[in-house]
């Protein structure tokens, strides 16, 4: 068994028992009604050990990815009665039926996306705004979309308290994109549609590359590059992320 098929089977196992259990207790958890209150200490231990034992001990290699995960604050991003699990291996419930991905997720979409100081990011799909916040420590913009408008207010608030002036948040469609700023360099979708949406691929720069998750009950991640020939497209591993909400554009 290959090293990629033995970690995508340990990912599958992770994300798909942990998204079940935690989404159906996140119904009457109330989050929204409860924001993460300041911490007495920045949990830098708890980070490190996350990133340790949870995202490089499984492959993540890229030396800026785990610096910006060691570096941002995941407890800020959770509401206060799940915060002291915030570093723990699994997501966790935000609300509304939604979930902050499990930490070496959020790792390996970064790296797989190839995020470099001068790249223009998309995100679909803000939720917390904890992935945002991580491609906001590598990328020079970040622009990241949010369907369900309490999450993306929840998320401005957090991530402008947190002093990310390098990422607008935006209320509306993922299936749409943000058309405005395109094309993007990079693109991360962190909710899955049960294909592509046409909108993204059109945003997506020549040379771009696009990570998202694709399918309803059985879902993969893909990893797309748009080539001047058309696009190059891989399935990595089994995943399971909540579904893409809102209809495509055409």
């Amino acid at each position: 068994m290959t090293a990629l098929v033995t970690r995508a089977l340990l990912c599958f196992a992770l994300i798909f028992f942990p998204i079940r259990v935690i989404e159906k207790s996140g119904r009457s958890i109330g989050v929204l009604a409860q924001e993460s209150s300041r911490p007495t200490n920045d949990r830098k231990g708890e980070r490190w050990r996350m990133v340790e034992e949870q995202v490089f001990a499984r492959g993540i290699e890229n030396g800026k990815v785990l610096r910006a995960m060691r570096k941002v604050p995941r407890h800020r991003f959770v509401p206060a009665p799940v915060a002291h699990l915030a570093y723990r291996d699994h997501p966790l419930p935000i609300g509304l039926d939604q979930t902050i991905s499990q930490p070496f997720i959020v790792a390996y979409m970064t790296e797989a996306a190839e995020i470099s100081p001068k790249k223009k990011v998309l995100e679909i799909g803000t939720g917390s705004g904890y992935q945002a916040a991580v491609l906001g420590e590598l990328a020079r913009e970040v622009y990241t979309v949010e369907i369900i408008p309490e999450l993306g207010e929840r998320a401005r608030r957090t991530l402008a308290e947190l002093g990310y002036e390098n990422v607008r948040v935006r209320v509306g469609n993922g299936y749409e994109g943000w058309a405005e700023h395109a094309p993007y360099d990079a693109i991360v979708v962190t909710a899955a549609p049960d294909q592509v949406p046409q909108a993204l691929i059109d945003q997506l720069a020549v040379n771009g590359r696009m990570v998202i998750p694709v399918g309803t009950t059985n879902q993969e991640m893909m990893v797309i590059r748009r080539t001047r020939k058309g696009l190059v497209e891989r399935r990595t591993m089994p995943v399971r992320f909540v579904p893409m909400t809102g209809k495509p554009s055409r």
